[in-house]
């Protein structure tokens, strides 16, 4: 049985589906993972989901405060070994339905192009390109998208 929990950056199974994501992200990234990594801390992230499917931690998501009224989603990950079932996309409604709840109009986020299922979640959740945002403009390998919470009124 899947379940979704809220918590925050100190719960353990986060810290460690953060850790594979890292190890993941750091064969991705190549030259470019430790220009990404210094922007992937979790100290201080206090709106996490982590899913679980019976005692087994599978996948994670995060928003943090942007700027007013909007949300940045970080550290998104499924476990290898359960991902095709839709938990990614179920992570991401989640986080913009918790985003919603605490004030956030929208939320961004920032992937890799080398990323690309992730891109595809993404777009088929209704996220749209933007230009790089911060410590993105200007950075080739990055992509950066928005999306308009209001559907949740």
């Amino acid at each position: 049985m899947i379940r979704f929990q809220r918590t925050d950056f100190t719960n353990d199974d986060f810290k460690a589906l953060t850790s594979l994501l890292d190890a993941d992200l750091k064969v991705n990234d190549g030259d470019d993972h430790a220009f990404f990594a210094q922007f992937n801390k979790i100290d201080d992230i206090n709106q996490v989901i982590v899913v679980y499917n019976g005692d087994n931690a599978v996948g994670c998501g995060a928003i943090k405060p942007y700027e007013v009224g909007i949300a940045e989603v970080k550290r998104m990950f499924v476990r290898e070994d359960a991902r095709g079932q839709g938990i990614g996309a179920s992570i991401l409604s989640e986080l913009e339905k918790w985003a919603y709840e605490t004030g956030f109009q929208k939320t961004i986020l920032e992937t890799g192009k080398k990323q690309k299922e992730a891109v595809r979640l993404y777009q088929r959740m209704g996220y749209n390109l933007i230009p790089n945002y911060g410590q993105y403009v200007g950075v080739e390998s990055s992509v950066c998208m928005t999306k308009d919470l209001s559907y949740l009124k």
